[in-house]
């Protein structure tokens, strides 16, 4: 896979409006001014088209890169162990920041209680997909549900689990095979380099989907319809930015980066994956900045794709802070012993999400479900909402898949630090 540096000189020298970051940006501010005042024409299904369209394209090609790209990292060590020992420290690693990204969201929503007082009428039926959905999560079907039926299946489905369990077989074989797989391995990373050329064209035609999925969000939902919801929505955002510049700032620190710098350096990721709403919008470019700031090819590979299932700090946030206020908006005072129960159950079903937006919604489903499944219906209060809230998930999951490959590296020692420094923190 040919990965390209990144000339931070020569980018600060480029046109603004050249830049793809800021076309999104000045996409968005003009969508939610044509959905604010003219919601009769962008509430409409060419608006919502353009939005649902550059994630289908998307979702297209993001099977075959995280395979191509897991399958070149892996095969490219002939050390079997050293892939299970990364990939021990990358789970022990999601797994402990994904408790605090839990915790955190607890905290906050029994401080702040967004939900406390609203008495807002539910509407069990608005929310009955989304259950159906939930009941098929529990443990023996999602444990199942990782194998898929058939590899082409995998694909088909879109099922990251079941494509990053296929990958890493496929990588393992051929990594054992050595020299009797070199055509596979050429060929791999062959595909991989067309596959990242055609993300490159997608994205191009990221400014016109952020125009349409903001003019189609806010006019038809409208900023008066939220200003109930105003305080859960400041109130999750808030608990974002605590965990980001506090939490994984923490973290970064220990690894020796900024946090501020490394969110700058991914500006235009960030922009993409706030006007996608999906985190998966940016992956392909998150793996070749993480390498050009450092970071080795195979922990890029290893740790990036699975961090997005098993790493979804946004979301996590996201399940305790809702789940506490369907409670709190219902009058129903949730027990220490339920809250607690939330967070195991949150490190089972979060993990179910991908970087699609809306995830995260069933995935709350099924947390609410095991809970208390009299809080369902509570459900349709956040129906709304749901799209402003998905922004805010994908990008912090999208920034804690950032660091993880990047602190992964640091524990493992195979990271420059020379290209690291683009990042580190001011003396």
């Amino acid at each position: 896979m040919v990965t390209q540096e990144f000339d931070v000189v020569s980018y600060r020298r480029k046109s603004p409006l050249s830049l793809l970051y800021v076309q999104v940006l000045v996409a968005i501010i003009a969508g939610g001014l044509l959905g604010y005042y003219a919601p009769h024409y962008a509430n409409a299904e060419w608006a919502k088209a353009l939005g649902d369209g550059f994630i289908r394209l998307i979702k297209m090609v993001v099977g075959p890169i995280v395979f191509c790209t897991l399958v070149a990292g892996i095969s490219q060590i002939q050390d079997a162990k050293r892939v299970g020992r990364v990939g021990l420290k990358a789970l022990l690693y999601f797994e402990v920041v994904s408790t605090l990204a839990l915790a955190l969201g607890l905290i906050v929503a029994n401080l702040l209680r967004p939900g406390a007082g609203l008495g807002m009428a539910t509407d069990a039926g608005a929310v009955a997909k989304f259950a159906s959905q939930a009941h098929s999560q529990s443990i023996t079907h999602y444990l199942l549900n990782i194998i898929p039926e058939s590899a082409v299946s995998a694909f088909g489905s879109g099922d990251l689990l079941q494509i990053l369990l296929f990958s890493l077989l496929f990588g393992f074989a051929v990594s054992a095979l050595g020299e009797r797989a070199r055509l596979v391995k050429e060929f791999v990373d062959q595909a991989s380099s067309v596959m990242f050329k055609i993300i490159g064209f997608i994205v191009q035609v990221a400014p016109i989907a952020a125009f349409g999925a903001m003019a189609y969000t806010v006019g038809k939902y409208g900023p008066t319809a939220l200003t109930s919801l105003l305080k859960l929505i400041a109130v999750f955002y808030l608990t974002a930015f605590v965990f980001v510049f506090f939490v994984l700032g923490a973290i970064a620190r220990w690894a020796g980066f900024s946090i501020v710098r490394f969110l700058a350096y991914l500006k235009e990721e960030l922009l993409i994956v706030l006007g996608a709403s999906s985190s998966e919008a940016a992956l392909p470019q998150l793996m070749e900045k993480l390498q050009s700031l450092g970071c080795s090819k195979h922990i890029v590979s290893l740790v990036v794709p699975t961090g997005y299932s098993f790493n979804l700090d946004g979301t996590n946030i996201y399940m305790t802070l809702a789940t506490l206020f369907i409670a709190q908006s219902m009058g129903v005072e949730l027990t220490l012993v339920q809250q607690l129960t939330i967070v195991g159950i949150a490190m089972l079903t979060s993990k179910g999400a991908s970087g699609v937006a809306g995830a995260g919604f069933v995935t709350l489903a099924a947390t609410l479900t095991v809970i208390d499944p009299a809080l369902l219906p509570g459900m349709a209060i956040l129906l709304g909402i749901d799209k402003f809230m998905s922004e805010c998930r994908a990008i912090t999951n999208f920034i804690g898949n950032g660091v993880a490959a990047i602190v992964v590296a640091k524990w493992e020692g195979d990271i420059d630090p020379v290209k690291l420094s683009v990042i580190a923190p001011s003396p």
